[in-house]
C-alpha cells in the first residue's frame, strides 16, 4: 500500500502504520521512494546478525572439539547454536519492545532466518576449503584465522544480501518498528 502521498517522512510514527504481523505498511523502513536501505543500516543488520551467530559458532566449535568429536557434528552443532545465538539476539531485543514471546519469535525468524543462513553458509564453506582447517585444535592460529577471516567475508557477502532485504521491507525491516 503506498502512503507517499500523505507522508513527508517527518515525525512519523512507523508504529502506527503497523499490521498486526509486525510488518508496516511501507516497502521499506523508509516508505517508497526514499531509496530502500543505506549501505550503513545494512552493516547494523549485518553485524547484529553476525554477533549471534559467532557467538554460538565459536561455543559449538570450542563444544565439539573439546569433547573431541568429529568434524561432521562438531559443525552441525556449530550452526544449530549459531542461528540459536542469532535468532535469540533479536527475540530478546523486541521482547524488551513489549512483544509477547510468539510475536517475537515471529519477528526474529522474519529478520534474521536468511541472514543467519547466507552467513552460516558461506562461513563454514570458508572453513571447510581451508586446507587443515577442520582438523585444527583450538590452540591453533589455523583454526582461529579461518573462523574468523568465514567470519569477515561472511560480513561482506551478507551485508548486501540484507540491504536487498531491507530496501524491500524483509529481513532485519520487520525489527525496525521496535526499536
Amino acid at each position: 500500500m503506498d502512503h507517499s502521498a500523505h507522508h513527508d517522512g517527518a515525525g512519523h510514527d512507523h508504529t502506527a502504520d503497523e499490521h498486526p504481523h509486525g510488518h508496516t505498511a511501507h516497502g521499506s523502513p523508509h516508505g517508497p521512494g526514499h531509496g530502500g536501505a543505506s549501505w550503513a543500516m545494512a552493516a547494523k543488520a549485518t553485524l547484529h546478525c553476525l554477533t549471534g551467530c559467532a557467538v554460538g559458532e565459536i561455543l559449538g566449535m570450542v563444544i565439539g572439539t573439546a569433547l573431541l568429536w568429529g568434524n561432521v557434528p562438531t559443525m552441525a552443532l556449530a550452526i544449530a547454536l549459531a542461528f540459536v545465538f542469532g535468532y535469540s539476539f533479536t527475540l530478546f531485543a523486541v521482547r524488551r519492545a513489549g512483544l509477547s514471546w510468539k510475536s517475537a519469535l515471529k519477528v526474529a525468524l522474519a529478520a534474521d532466518t536468511v541472514s543467519i543462513a547466507v552467513m552460516e553458509l558461506v562461513d563454514n564453506a570458508i572453513i571447510a576449503l581451508t586446507p587443515g582447517a577442520m582438523d585444527a585444535h583450538l590452540d591453533d592460529g589455523l583454526f582461529w584465522s579461518a573462523l574468523l577471516g568465514g567470519f569477515a567475508v561472511a560480513f561482506l557477502i551478507t551485508t548486501p544480501v540484507n540491504k536487498w532485504m531491507i530496501g524491500r521491507g524483509k529481513g532485519h525491516a520487520v525489527v525496525h518498528a521496535y526499536h
